[in-house]
């Protein structure tokens, strides 16, 4: 059902090389990359994550509330996930493990311009 999410950033050069480290964890790439926006996957046609600088000028700011969410295969992949985000500088907002009776297993962090994104996973 979802096609892609976007996130906006200040400095897309940053965002890039943050988002290509961290990606690499679970095989994706940049599929498309302009002076604007870049847009990772695991292949053409899967799901897409962009980062782009806003098409009004204006300075990318956190929607409150906002959030991506990347599913993965396994809680050992949302742990290193949530490391390398940590090792990229990115923000803890909660440790790899179970969330309440869901059956999902979440870990939470901001990445260095504020995006709050969860990797979470079935529980094993």
């Amino acid at each position: 059902m979802i096609g892609y999410i976007t996130i906006g950033t200040n400095d897309l050069e940053k965002s890039g090389k943050y988002y290509d480290e961290l990606f690499s964890v679970i095989a994706a790439g940049r599929i498309m990359a302009d002076d604007h926006i870049i847009l990772w996957a695991k292949k053409p046609g899967d799901p897409m994550f962009s980062v782009i600088t806003p098409h009004d000028g204006k300075p990318a700011t956190v929607g409150n509330g906002t959030m991506a969410s990347i599913f993965v295969d396994s809680l050992e992949t949302v742990k290193k996930l949530h490391a390398k985000a940590l090792t990229l500088g990115a923000t803890d907002e909660g440790l790899p493990g179970p969330r309440g009776e869901t059956g999902m297993c979440f870990a939470y962090v901001r990445d260095p311009d504020g995006n709050k994104m969860a990797f979470y996973c079935m529980a094993p």
